[in-house]
This record gives C-alpha cells, structure tokens and sequence, in this order.
C-alpha cells in the first residue's frame, strides 16, 4: 500500500512488487507524487512516468533496465535518483541537461562503457556514485563545479581527468579496483588531497616507470628463498636450511628500467596470519613448487598448489601466477619432471574451471528463482566475481644451480610483466620529484646520515629532505612518503598512534621484528631466554616455564616475553638507542609500538580476566560514552593469539548446548571461509566486547547478561554462524538488543570481508524447528547495517514468517524489526 504523508504531497511505496510496468493508480495521481520507491521489481522501461512532473526522489534500483530510461528527462523537479544495479550500457545525449535540479545520482553496478558528453550540465550534482561499471573515461565530468562526492571504484580507468580534481568542491572521491597508471592507484588510495597533490607535481613529460610488486610463495622448504635471491643477484645462490625465511624479507632489484620489489614470504603455516597484511592486488605471484617431494595425488597438490592458488583467488582474484618447479636436479629423471608438470597444471586448470562453473551455477540459481528481483545484490557480487580472471601462466621446471636457468627464468618474467595485457598498470606516470625523493633517501642511508637500521623519526626526515628540496612543504613530502610506503620502499604506519612519527626506511627492520613473536618455532626461542635476560625484566626461571606453558595451552604469550624476544632482535641489528628500545619493546607502564601494531593487524588482542556474568552491568553500546559496573582486569600484561588454539573446550563448557530458539543467523562465503577469517573477526569483535572465551573455531562473548557465540563451520558449505542464547530474550527489548550485538558483529564481518575481493556473502535465518532445513533469505542485510538509525528497519510487514515445510515464528526472532512494524 502506498505510505500517505498526512498532507496532499505522497511518498509511494511499490517495492519489491514485481512489477513490470508503472501501476496506473501512480500514474494517476500525477504531480501529487513526490517521492517513488520501485526498487526491487522487474521494470525494463517507465513510460509515463513524466506524468510525476513534481516528483523529487526516484528509486529504480534493483530492476531490468538494459536501457536507460529517457523519459525520465521529463522530470525536471528530481533531486534524487538511484538507478544503481541494473544492467544499462549506455546513456543518451540530451538526458541531464533537462535535470536542472539533481543533486544526487546513484548509478554503480551496470555495464556503461561511456558517459554521456553533456553530463557536466548537471551543474548542481553534489553526490555522484559509477562503482561497478566499464568506464575508461571521466571527461564528461569536468565541469560538474558542485561535485562533492564522486565514487569510481571497479571500472576500467587508466587515466584521471586532471582538470577533475582542480574542482575546489570535491571531498570525496575513491577510485581503487582501476588499472589506473596516472596518478598509479598507490597515489589514489591516499584519498583526494594526495591526488591533487600529484597533478600539482606533475610535469607536462613526466617520466614513466615500470613497478613490479612480485611475491615468492609456496609450502616450506619450496624453494623460495633460493628463487628470491638468485634472482636477485643474477646467479645461483645455495641457501642452507638454517638460513631458510623467517616470516618476510624485502629487497629491491633494478633490471633494464624494470623495478622489481621482491617480497619473500616465508612457508611455515604459523606465518599464513600475517601474509594477508602485505599481499596486495595487482601483484606478480611466483608460487615455488618443490617436485622432488611433490607426489601427483589431490593430497599434495592441495597442500602445494591448491591452498595457495585458492587464497590469492579469493585475496587478489586479478593477480597473475608463474608457477615454478623447484629441486629439478634433486628428480629421477626428465620424465619425473614433465610428468609432475603435466598433472599440475592439469590440475591447476580443473581447479580454476571448477571456480568459473559454481560461481556460474550460483547466479543460474538465483536467476530462475521467482522472485529473482529480491537477489539483484547477489547476482551483481557473483557477476563481479566471474569478471576477475587469476591468470596462471605457463608452468616452468627450473634448476637452481645453474646459471643459464637462472638467466632463463629472469627472461621469462621480464617478457610477462612487460605483457600490458597481462600486467595493465605496470607502466606508471609519475612526478620527477617522487623518484627524487626516494634517491635521496637511499643516498642517505648510504652516506650514514641515517642509522643502519633505518628508524628514523619522521620530523628528522623531513627535515633531511626539505634542506634538499626548498620549495615542498611538510604536506607535499608526507604525501610523497605515503606513496613510497605503499609500493613497499618504506614502511610509515601514520594510522597507528604509537607509530604516527617513526619511519622504517628499511622495511626489512620492521618484518624482523614482526617475526620476533609471529614464528614457527617460538617455544623454541621462549626456551632460549637467558638468565640473564630474565633478570633484567625482574622475571624468575619459573616464570619462563610458565610462559611457554600459557602460549602452549592457551595461545597466550607475556609481554614480559615478547618485550624480552623483541629486544634481543633489535640488538642482534645493532639496535643499541635505548630510547628506541624503549619505544618499540614497550614497558610494564606503556604498550611498545610492535605490540601496536600486531594488534592493528588483527594478529592477537590483550586478555582480560573473565568473571561471571552480571546481570546488573550497564549496556554496552558502540559509539557511547560507557563507564563498566566493576573495572576490567588485565592480566599480567598478556596476549591472545587466537589463530594457535587447538580446540574449543573452554568455549562449549561455558556455552553449553545450542536451543533451537536462539537467535541465530549464518553467513555464508562463496567459494569459502579465507584462512585466518574467523579469528581476525573474533579479535576485532572481542575487542568491543568483553568477557569473552576463544576457542579454534568457536568463541562465546557477553554484553551484559547476553551471551553470544560465534563459529565457524566448513561442512558442505562455508559460513559464520551468530547465535544468542534464548533464555536470555524475555521481552521484545531484550530480542532487539540482542540485534543491536548481531549487527555490531555483522558491521565488522562486513568490513573485514572488503579486504578480500573475490568473496560473495548471502546470509540466511535458519528455520527453528526441528530437523527443519529450510530456511529464510536474508536480502537487505547489508541495507541494515548501513541504517545509522538502525530502528528504521524492518525486513517485512508480517507478525509471523512461514517456511516451506510450514513452521512458523515470530518476524523479530528471524530478523531484525521494530516492535511497531505492523502499525
């Protein structure tokens, strides 16, 4: 039923209708219309719709334009208009400069290859959003003098418009997901002020660089390292198992006007919690497979080939993979060789194939449900999917003792990278200045004007480089910084408080000391703390035996010891500045900035102690002022690292037993679950709320007298199921402060799934009978986490919801809705 406003101007209500053309009894009202809501029906054209000549606020979205739709230019009052995820290609001439009064335009997911050239005459657009398209040109839009917002993700722009960016209106723009080569996409994620700041710099015959990002993978003892350094020094260079990585190691190479930063991940499975913070998209992958242990059965292809291929589908969908055959000398012969290559990359191709036919399947699924309209979201984040194209190129046996392989392979991945079909933005435009202040930062570290490990404070650094360059200022070089930060030259977690004014000149200092704590063999190094070491921290023998017991039991880790760990690193890098020391290690009074930053990363979180519920305690409620009815209690200086638990005891002991009547919801992922997922959820949840119980693949947190459970479930599907305990939701305040939680988890589920771009989430309320499977389709889910207000939401009219097999429950213990929703 249309929604009436009180007076003779109507809001009209005709969402998720199906309808196929504009209803008559909206047609006939006229100009008594106002605002339209058509969202989610299956409406190809809108003829008529001119009739609405007082209409202010359009809604299209969710529909089947292919086309779109002219008669809209008759609407000369419209000030909003969403027609984001439809499927229209182009857009006629002579459509906006009858739309005087448009302020906002909304349309992201379809297929416009161009824009139409008279679209700056929309001179009063302030809001502008073209995600999910095919555009290769912004042209149309200079001009636009009150812009203000303006979204351009995932299209296909290799240039910026610089006259875009001189408008002074503009606050907001974001163009990540682009080939982009001028400004390069490192600048673009430095937001507006950096972009502006790079056509300022730029010269009319800007020179172009070739910039590679290429990171050596593979399972322990591939190879990697020997690959990585060879490679490096242009012959065969042997490493000993010893020396093997440890965590990352960095370094730069210079080969005929390419520059290659190479990034040298370490194998061991304790590290695959940290390569998710340095793997970036539009990278050139070399996945080292060792084929002298390889054995051609889905076992060791999985646990050698398939876990990686499938990571970086679902981290970096569009990268490019060379597959390398290592310990070539170490097989029987050459047929072991070409055997092993055949059945990796017969199986590397089932593999991407079997991907492309479920993703295809799935959008075939939704498609032929009836109300197909309702998955428009779904269908556009599977057809997102199928658009990206992991490339694995051609496999290559390589002996790494010889010199002519060598030569061969660097051959080999020089022609790739130079491949612009392959590699679109490996030629990049950028200002003199940028490579400029890279040299002379380089130049000072040569001439020993900054320490050899490279930590410099960044107002030292400023300094340094403005004494050379006379006419930058502070801004200008910060910029400049942050760009060289984001290729990899230097670190600068400006973001992060307690490392806002330290700069890692050498990146490799940083990683060292990352992997003081993230490592295969911790317990190893906890053995080896002297007593010496102890004393200094007024630590005892026994309190060491009870460290490594804690990490081995509980995967907690002292900060006495990792303070400890940390600082016998930094003097085996004759790191001897005490107040560096200091700085970094942290004490029993402050947190030391590396703790800091593992945190940010998601990697561990401080422990607390748990004590008994309190059904007194005051409600927790994100972005409030909250003051907790007993103080929270560290324990002594200890942290969390949930990715080493073992199993969930602790968790279902104080859980118990799950009740049909829970409040409960599951997440699923397509193709599946990341590694590392579900516990980097949990840190950033558990860090809201607390008490709370971690498990390997469960976790139990409480806001008031609410207990919560998440976990994790890879059986037939992968998903993240939500619960919340139903003893504990007596009133219809109680059910909808248990959403309120729900929609805090659901807000950080979301949010952590943007940084892995080949996943698609659907999200379902499970049927609460028993032995029922049926289940409810969750739609709009991500519409209620956008809704700031939160009450406004309601996923139906109806009281009660019925399944398929004919159980039925209250609407608020499926979804989330307003106690008034029915009136």
């Amino acid at each position: 039923m249309p929604l009436l406003n009180g007076n003779a101007k109507k809001e009209e209500d005709f969402a998720g209708k199906k309808l196929k053309s504009l209803p008559n009894e909206l047609l006939q009202r006229g100009g008594d219309a106002v605002k339209v809501d058509l969202q989610r029906n299956r409406l190809k054209q809108i003829s008529g719709i001119a009739q609405l000549n007082n209409l202010t606020e359009l809604n299209l979205s969710r529909n089947e334009f292919t086309d779109f739709p002219v008669d809209i230019r008759g609407l000369r009052q419209l000030e909003r208009l969403y027609i984001n995820q439809n499927n229209i290609k182009t857009i006629p001439e002579n459509v906006f400069p009858s739309l005087e009064k448009l302020r906002f335009l909304k349309l992201s997911t379809n297929r416009l290859e161009k824009l139409p050239q008279d679209m700056n005459r929309c001179q009063y657009l302030n809001y502008l959003n073209l995600s999910n398209n095919c555009l290769k040109n912004l042209d149309p839009l200079v001009g636009l003098s009150h812009l203000k917002e303006l979204y351009v993700e995932r299209n296909q722009l290799a240039e910026l418009p610089d006259l875009l960016f001189q408008n002074s209106s503009l606050t907001l723009f974001k163009a990540n997901g682009n080939p982009l080569r001028k400004p390069p996409q490192e600048v673009c994620a430095g937001g507006l002020k950096d972009i502006q700041s790079y056509f300022a710099m730029l010269e009319a015959n800007a020179p172009n660089v070739y910039t590679v990002k290429t990171m050596f993978l593979g399972s322990s003892m591939a190879g990697k390292s020997t690959l990585c350094r060879s490679l490096k020094q242009g012959r065969p260079v042997p490493v000993d198992e010893a020396d093997r990585t440890v965590g990352i190691e960095i370094s730069k190479v210079d080969s005929e006007g390419i520059r290659f930063f190479f990034w040298d991940f370490a194998g061991q499975e304790e590290y695959y919690i940290t390569h998710h913070v340095f793997i970036t998209a539009q990278a050139f992958v070399i996945l080292a497979i060792n084929l002298s242990s390889y054995n051609m059965d889905a076992q060791s292809f999985k646990e050698n080939v398939g876990f990686w291929i499938k990571n970086l589908q679902l981290k970096i969908p569009d990268s490019v993979v060379l597959l390398v055959g290592t310990h070539v000398d170490q097989c029987t012969n050459e047929n072991e060789v070409k055997e092993k290559k055949i059945h990796i990359e017969e199986q590397v191709k089932e593999m991407l194939e079997t991907h492309t036919t479920n993703l295809e399947q799935q959008k075939k699924n939704f498609q032929e449900m009836e109300d197909s309209s309702s998955y428009c979201d779904q269908i556009n984040q599977i057809e997102r999917l199928t658009e990206y194209k992991l490339k694995v190129v051609d496999f290559v046996p390589i002996d790494c003792t010889k010199q002519g392989e060598i030569d061969k392979l660097l051959t080999r991945i020089k022609n790739e990278v130079l491949n612009k079909a392959t590699f679109p933005s490996i030629e990049q435009t950028l200002p003199r200045i940028y490579y400029e202040v890279e040299n002379d930062i380089q130049e000072l570290l040569k001439n020993d004007d900054i320490a050899k490990h490279g930590i410099m404070n960044q107002r030292a650094l400023l300094y340094e480089l403005k004494s050379r360059h006379v006419t930058l200022d502070d801004n200008s070089l910060q910029l400049i910084l942050q760009y060289l930060h984001r290729i990899g030259v230097i670190m600068w977690y400006k973001e992060i408080p307690e490392l806002a004014d330290s700069l890692f000149v050498k990146p490799s200092i940083l990683i060292s000391l990352f992997k003081t704590i993230v490592r295969h063999d911790l317990v190893q190094e906890l053995n080896k703390i002297s007593n010496a070491q102890l004393k200094s921290e007024n630590a005892l023998v026994i309190q060491k035996k009870k460290w490594i017991s804690d990490y081995k039991d509980r995967a907690s880790l002292n900060n006495v010891a990792i303070r400890i760990l940390v600082r016998t690193e930094l003097k085996e890098n004759d790191i001897t500045d005490e107040e560096l020391i200091e700085e970094m290690v942290g004490s029993k009074k402050k947190e030391g900035s590396l703790l800091s930053l593992l945190k940010h990363f998601d990697v561990c979180l401080s422990t607390k102690h748990n004590s008994p519920l309190n059904p007194k305690a005051n409600e927790f409620c994100p972005k409030k002022n909250w003051v907790p009815s007993n103080p929270i209690v560290y324990e002594p200086d200890a942290c969390l690292f949930p990715s080493y638990l073992t199993d969930n005891k602790l968790v279902e002991i104080k859980w118990v037993s799950d009740n049909t009547e829970d409040l409960n919801i599951h997440v699923y992922f397509l193709p599946e679950i990341p590694y590392g997922f579900f516990h980097r959820l949990v840190i950033r949840t558990c860090s809201l709320y607390s008490p709370y119980w971690i498990g390997k693949d469960q976790c139990m947190l409480c806001c008031g007298d609410k207990r919560f459970l998440l976990r994790e479930r890879c059986d037939e599907d992968s998903f993240i199921e939500i619960r919340c305990k139903e003893s504990e939701l007596e009133t219809p305040e109680d059910i909808q402060k248990a959403w309120g939680v729900i929609r805090e988890i659901m807000i950080r589920l979301n949010t952590l799934t943007e940084q892995w771009q080949g996943l698609c989430l659907t999200v379902h309320s499970p049927c609460k009978s028993n032995d029922c499977e049926a289940y409810f389709q969750w739609n709009d889910w991500q519409e209620w986490l956008e809704d700031t207000g939160a009450n406004k939401f309601n996923i139906g009219q109806e009281e009660k919801l019925t399944c398929p097999n004919g159980h039925q429950r209250r609407t608020e213990l499926l979804f989330p809705r307003t106690p008034d929703a029915s009136t």
